[in-house]
């Protein structure tokens, strides 16, 4: 079962990421410029956002197996139209809709860990975010493949196709859950605020994400500046034969997991943490250029990756613990705040990088990495103050 779920991650996730590597084939079959072959990405980037606020928290709504279902069907048919467009326009809003439906790997995490007792929801969880680490990786070099072999409908053809199989063996094999709420459809929405108003653990989850995520969000943002730079002047490509590198985080997940369910999250936390503050170092001597700078750059970017995903594991556990019955919310809340920070972090290191070069997009990663640390490391202080106002 656990593996089921971790491929409907990784074929959900895949979704996102796969149109990123066919835009230039796009582009030429559209006949289109780059730019605006660029708006599909934007698009299903965008649409995925607005799912996971409009459509994640229903998750404590509806059934986990009925929602699953009827999400990768939705997500099945928008590939095909999109796989079917004439022309950019309905493209684009295909790939809106499949953005906006692909959610499942939000519904999945919920559903899993309702499944297994609470001593092995950390293992769940680092399996998950492995079949999503790998779908992530993955889609890119399946989309690229298949796309200059038959040419750009075809990824699209093919992610349809394994998303209403996926839909099939989902209706067959997902046991029948209870829904956890019967509340109307805008209280449901409303509720993630409230959650991060009201729940600490939550709050300080999406700040240890948030940061981490941004710094993440930062280098590879910069990465192909420094690479295609006077430092290395490397293709483009370059960069995505380094992330190919992060596939070393597939087999780390699943091990922060059972970390998490021995020690709990926050042992897990504060190394992960230290781990963001180590990476930013070693990528700053990226900076030098040269074989040791490109040596130093593939081990900072694959520590920094190990750091921030194994801590997504101990945060979602931790979230999750929260309140059983709004899990879905309480993701949706987390999650939110998680992109929200990314999307911060390639903003603010595209800034950096212009006024500070590499070593500036490094100590922005050491700072928010910084600030979370503290936060965690006084933490235990916050509780004892508390029990004594108490």
């Amino acid at each position: 079962m656990m593996l089921i779920l971790a491929l409907t991650c990784a074929v959900a996730v895949g979704n996102i990421y796969f149109p990123q590597a066919i835009g230039p084939l796009l582009a030429t079959g559209l006949d289109v410029s780059p730019d605006a072959a660029a708006l599909v990405v934007t698009a299903t980037q965008v649409g995925y956002t607005a799912g996971i606020v409009l459509l994640v928290p229903l998750g404590d709504r509806i059934p986990h197996r009925t929602f699953l279902v009827v999400l990768l069907a939705l997500t099945g048919l928008a590939l095909l139209a999109a796989g079917c467009a004439p022309a950019l326009a309905p493209l684009v809003c295909a790939s809106a809709a499949v953005g906006l439906t692909t959610v499942a790997a939000q519904i999945v995490g919920p559903l899993a860990v309702s499944l297994v007792a609470p001593e092995h929801r950390g293992a769940v969880i680092g399996t998950l975010l492995s079949g999503s680490t790998g779908g992530m990786l993955l889609a890119r070099t399946f989309g690229s493949t298949l796309g200059e072999w038959l040419g750009w409908r075809a990824p699209y053809l093919v992610a349809a196709v394994l998303a209403l199989l996926l839909a099939t063996v989902l209706a067959l094999t997902v046991p029948t859950t209870t829904p956890a709420s019967r509340q109307s459809y805008p209280a449901l929405l409303a509720e993630p605020l409230r959650l991060l108003r009201t729940e600490r653990e939550l709050r300080r989850s999406c700040l240890y994400q948030a940061t981490a995520f941004a710094g993440f969000s930062a280098v590879w943002t910069c990465l192909a500046f420094l690479l295609t730079g006077p430092g290395y002047r490397l293709g483009a490509q370059s960069v995505g034969l380094l992330a190919l590198v992060g596939g070393v985080t597939m087999l780390c997940t699943p091990f922060a997991g059972r970390l998490v369910d021995r020690r709990g999250p926050d042992p897990v936390n504060l190394i992960c943490l230290l781990g963001v503050l180590v990476s930013a170092a070693v990528l700053a001597v990226g900076a030098r250029g040269g074989m040791v700078g490109l040596v130093a750059v593939t081990v900072g970017t694959l520590l920094l990756d190990i750091a921030m995903q194994s801590g997504m594991v101990a945060n979602q556990a931790r979230v999750y613990a929260v309140r059983p019955d709004a899990r879905s919310r309480l993701n949706t809340a987390y999650m939110t705040c998680a992109y929200l920070g990314g999307s911060a972090g390639s903003w603010i290191g595209a800034q950096v990088w212009g006024r500070a070069g590499w070593w500036g997009v490094c100590a922005l990663t050491a700072s928010l990495a910084a600030l979370a640390l503290v936060r965690h490391l006084l933490t235990p202080y916050a509780a004892v103050t508390r029990g004594r106002e108490r």
